[in-house]
This record gives C-alpha cells, structure tokens and sequence, in this order.
C-alpha cells in the first residue's frame, strides 16, 4: 500500500500552530504509516514549536505586510517570488498526496502551488471571520473546516465542513489533579489566576498584571503568568519579589496551567476559547481590539451574551482588569455559572473528524 504523504502549511502563531499539529497527531493515529510535513515561515515560531511536536519543518523566505512601517515591506514581492521557487523545491521533493492549510504567510505559497498542480487542497479557519489569503484559497480548496457556521459569506456552501476548532489532546484528554497542577508551577493551595496573553503576549494584559500584581499578593491569590518574549524580563522584575507567582514567556505544558487555575484572563482568539470550553474554566476575555474586523471582540461579546464569559475591553485593562479578577475569584456562584455555561460549549474531537474527512476514514 502506498504510503501517503501530507504537508500541512501555515504559522505564526499559537492559534494556527496547535490546531495544525492537533491535526496531525489525529491523521497518523489513524494511519500510523502517514508522512507529515510541515512548511513555516523562518523566523516564526512554528519553526520552534513544531519539531518540538516530533514533526520536521521547512522554512520559507516569506513575510506579511508590515502596516506599521511602510519602508519595511520595499523587499516583499521579492521574498513571495524566492517563496514560490522554495515551494516548487520542497513539492518536488515530498510529493505530497494533499497539503492542509492552517492560515499564516506560509499557507499562501504553498497552497496555491498545489492547487495549480491539481494536488488536492484542504482549509481550516479557525475564527469567525476568515483571513483574505484562506477566503481566495477557499474556492478552489476540497473542503473549508470551519469552527462555526455562517461561514457561507467568506467561502463556496458546498465546501465547508463545521467542525469547530482542534484542540491539543494534552488539553483535551488531560487528566491532571489540581494539586499536580499546583506542584508543577511551584505554588501552594490556594486561590490560582491564570494569566495568558496568546503565543506573542498582550500588552494590556502583562501591563495591567505588572501594576496590580502587589495587591494580586496582598489578597492571599497566586498567579499564573505567560507573558509572551516581548514582556518577559520585564515581567520577571516585576515578580522578582512578590510570593505565589509563577512567571515564564511560554507554557508548554498547558494542561497543567490549566488545572491550576481558579480564573484564567485571555485574548478572545478562536482557539484560546476552543480551549478554555474544553477546560471548562470561568475566564476573562481581552479582545485584541486590532484582530480583522474586529472579530475577537466579537467572540468575547458572543460568550458575555451567554453568561459563558466575561468581558474587559483592551483600553480598560488598566483600570478593571485586576479587580474583575479578584471580584471573581471571591465569587463561587459567578464562577460556578460561568463554568457551567463555557462547558456546554466546547467541542473534543474536532481533530479527528478534520483527519477522517482528510483521510477518507
């Protein structure tokens, strides 16, 4: 029988990368013999985090448009070029039966080549609202796996498959006791904050944190606090003298965060509320208030609708991030019901079925 081989495109951030090796770890389950190959953009975390998973990686020169600094992108059409001729290389070479397309620089080149050579193609989208590269990709893609519906205004009806969002088995399948939780992070048995600011950080999340995290201490509460690399030596100065706090710029090991945690404040990305529904955690949501069209807020908005969430607004951070937290995590009955409402909607095997349909098991 021959062996078929996989690439799976995309990057840049957490909410692409896990969702893509959630993938992949539930493609070979069902097919131990399967070849995996991811592609990333060099210099993204992808390039970290997926060998990590016991997956190889290929690196493309490829870069997005830099809003910020309109000199920055002179060298753009130039990188997007050198990327296609990468991927001519790396599909000449691997021969791939179908290539997956997670969202991220990465996805574009490679997607676009395979579908010009007739290779079949596949999509996820993760949020509520797709990106422009997965929206013209789409058209002629096998199947778009969506984690919502309404998703008919960005891709062909025919095509799209709800599924909701993959979500790490590590944290799907946890079976980890709070007091495991609590000896990993080092901390006692106590009321717990987790604070998560996405794969990169949240300024206004760290920034908040970072100003209230004496009276976090002073209120007998332990934290929990990812920063992201841009926020983390400075995070660490912060806590270098306050007790009950764990600080680092990364989690790997999320399901022990997640057990730990009492309260947990995000971002209101797709996949950091596919997992905290899994998780069944009363949390905070942060909108990133830059996300396209403004589709986090959405998100957050939506849970707040449901009592299945809370939601702080990216410039008030400052002033009521910490003392909605506190005011939480003294209220039983509030996190009880918030639990209760994020549970009913969480979805555990998304994985599995994006991988059947894939696979055609």
């Amino acid at each position: 029988m021959k062996v078929k081989r996989i690439i799976i495109a995309g990057g840049g951030t957490g909410g692409h990368i896990f969702p893509a090796i959630a993938i992949a770890n539930a493609m070979q389950k069902l097919e131990p013999e399967l070849e995996v190959l991811f592609v990333g953009a060099k210099g993204k975390m992808e390039m970290e985090k997926v060998p990590l998973a016991g997956y190889r990686i290929e690196g493309l020169d490829i870069a997005g448009f830099n809003r910020s600094s309109l000199i920055k992108n002179i060298g753009l059409p130039f990188k997007l070029i050198k990327s296609f001729f990468q991927v001519r290389k790396i599909m000449g070479s691997f021969r791939p039966d179908a290539v997956i397309g997670v969202g991220g620089y990465s996805s574009f080149p490679v997607l676009r080549y395979a579908q010009q050579q007739g290779i079949p193609t596949y999509i996820h989208e993760a949020n509520s609202f797709a990106g422009k590269s997965n929206i013209l990709l789409g058209k002629k893609a096998r199947a778009v796996f969506v984690a919502t519906d309404g998703m008919e205004k960005f891709f062909p009806a025919d095509k799209i498959v709800v599924t909701g969002n993959p979500v790490r088995s590590a944290i799907a399948n946890a079976n980890v006791s709070r007091a495991e939780a609590l000896r990993f992070f080092a901390l006692a048995d106590k009321p717990t904050i987790l604070s998560i600011g996405g794969s990169l950080g949240a300024k206004s999340i760290n920034e908040a944190i970072g100003a209230g995290i004496h009276r976090i201490e002073k209120e007998g509460i332990q934290l929990i606090w990812q920063t992201g690399k841009p926020f983390a030596e400075q995070g660490r100065g912060m806590a270098r003298d306050v007790e009950g706090v764990w600080v680092g710029d990364f989690i790997r090991e999320m399901e022990y965060a997640f057990a730990a945690a009492d309260v947990v404040i995000s971002r209101a990305g797709a996949m950091a509320i596919s997992e905290l529904c899994v998780v069944e955690k009363p949390a905070i949501f942060v909108p990133y208030p830059f996300a396209a069209e403004d589709h986090q807020t959405m998100n957050a908005r939506n849970l707040e609708n449901k009592q299945a969430g809370m939601l702080v607004r990216d410039d008030e951070a400052g002033s009521r991030l910490v003392d909605e937290a506190l005011s939480l995590i003294r209220d039983q009955n509030r996190r009880a019901e918030l639990s209760k409402n994020i549970a009913s909607l969480g979805i555990r095997n998304a994985d599995m079925v994006i991988a059947g349909k894939i696979l055609g098991k």
